[in-house]
């Protein structure tokens, strides 16, 4: 009888993790600015939405489309729709400089370019390839040898 409740315990609490392996929602504070709670809000509706190319709703979205929603939903500013686009526009910034709201792009291969929001504390949020949208860190390894430039709108 005490070996079937334990394998229900678990099983019950199992079946509620989620399997994406996702980190927790961001925590918004009472000390974060306007922006970053608008970020981190944008960031939890659509946490863990799977990546696709030219994707713009929650049944897939592309780096460049979660960049672009969130600036015209959360920020109400209108930037272009493309990492190459969005990369040619707004004031470029140095690393040292990045506050919440600025864009980083990355060069990910030959030709590939990829582009997050900044959103404060080393992190910033954006759509990957490989795990949907989530949030990261620039001093990881991937990403700080990847970082190509940082814009501002």
């Amino acid at each position: 009888m005490g070996r079937f409740i334990t394998a229900l315990l678990f099983l019950m609490i199992t079946a509620c993790s989620n399997t994406k392996n996702l980190a927790p929602p961001a925590s918004i504070s009472a000390n974060d600015t306007p922006t970053v709670k608008k970020l981190y809000t944008h960031y939890n509706q659509w946490r863990g939405v799977k990546y696709r190319e030219g994707g713009m709703s929650k049944k897939g979205v592309d780096c460049s489309g979660f960049v672009h929603l969130a600036y015209k939903q959360k920020l109400h500013k209108k930037i272009p729709r493309s990492t190459e686009m969005m990369s040619e526009s707004g004031e470029k910034i140095k690393v040292s400089k990045l506050r919440p709201g600025d864009v980083v792009f990355f060069k990910t291969g030959w030709k590939a370019r990829h582009v997050g929001i900044y959103v404060g504390k080393g992190e910033f949020i954006h759509a990957s390839s490989s795990r949907g949208v989530m949030k990261s860190r620039l001093n990881n390894p991937y990403w700080k040898d990847a970082y190509w430039m940082s814009r501002r709108y």
